[in-house]
């Protein structure tokens, strides 16, 4: 991997690197996942056509259910499995996906989570997004064209009358759907000093929100695209928040990044 200016003040998780195949595009997508089991391989399975045109790179959290066999990987085009060894969450992973794919110069990262919620037919529309020069897209399901079919019905309300409205306001984008991982980030963005994603206390969900809104407030490029995400008609919520504890994290991490607590020290 290449030396990038400034990643010697990187902080990252230790993390291995499996390597399936060579870059062979200017985009990559990382599929954040964790012991999805059957999941993430009917997903990947299904990531496989786009192979063709984007690399696919596993940001794992250390899943022990066997799901991420190397063999089975590389008969899906994986082209690397990167596995966090440390410490942390789901931005843990983002930080371990996104310190791999800019020292291995991809100009443009797709994120999507790796439990097979959501269509990766929307996968073109990131990199043409990206191609024309926007630098956060988000993923929506509420927009015109999204499907959020069978979305719990709590979930939805936290979402478009919680999360969005706060992540919008504090933003100055409109934003219609905030928890969706289905989305990408411009090199340039991730790079420019007013940023710096690498940072320990990006544990958890902080990195999502922050991002959002560091994107618009710094006057970077924004976009929502529609998605489609599903949930299963019947049985448990595919999810890793907790209904209580994991909730209430999820309210404070939200109302502190709308109030600039993340943001890097002596910035606004």
């Amino acid at each position: 991997m290449a030396w990038v200016a400034g990643s010697e003040n990187w902080q990252v998780p230790d993390y291995t690197i499996t390597e399936l195949g060579s870059k062979n595009y200017k985009y990559c997508i990382c599929v954040i996942v964790i012991n999805e089991g059957s999941k993430v391989q009917a997903q990947l399975e299904k990531m496989k056509k786009f192979s063709s045109a984007i690399d696919i790179i596993i940001a794992d959290g250390g899943s022990d259910d066997g799901s991420l066999d190397p063999a089975f990987l590389q008969q899906q085009n994986v082209r690397t499995l990167l596995t966090k060894t440390d410490a942390g969450k789901l931005s843990a992973q983002m930080r371990m996906a996104f310190d791999y794919a800019l020292r291995e110069g991809y100009e443009g990262i797709v994120t999507i989570d790796g439990n097979n919620k959501d269509n990766p037919c929307a996968i073109p529309a990131f990199t043409g997004a990206l191609d024309e020069g926007y630098d956060h897209i988000q993923g929506s399901r509420f927009m015109p064209g999204g499907d959020s079919a069978n979305t719990p019905l709590f979930r939805y309300i936290a979402v478009r009358l919680l999360h969005a409205p706060l992540i919008s306001l504090s933003s100055g984008f409109h934003y219609t759907d905030t928890t969706n991982g289905f989305r990408a980030y411009s090199r340039r963005f991730l790079l420019d000093g007013r940023v710096k994603p690498f940072r320990d206390e990006f544990s958890s969900y902080e990195l999502h929100y922050y991002l959002a809104i560091r994107a618009a407030r710094l006057g970077f490029r924004v976009v929502e695209l529609p998605v489609s995400r599903r949930y299963p008609k019947v049985g448990k919520t595919p999810t890793k928040i907790s209904p209580i504890r994991g909730n209430f994290l999820v309210l404070v991490t939200l109302l502190s990044a709308c109030l600039g607590k993340y943001n890097p020290e002596g910035e606004s």
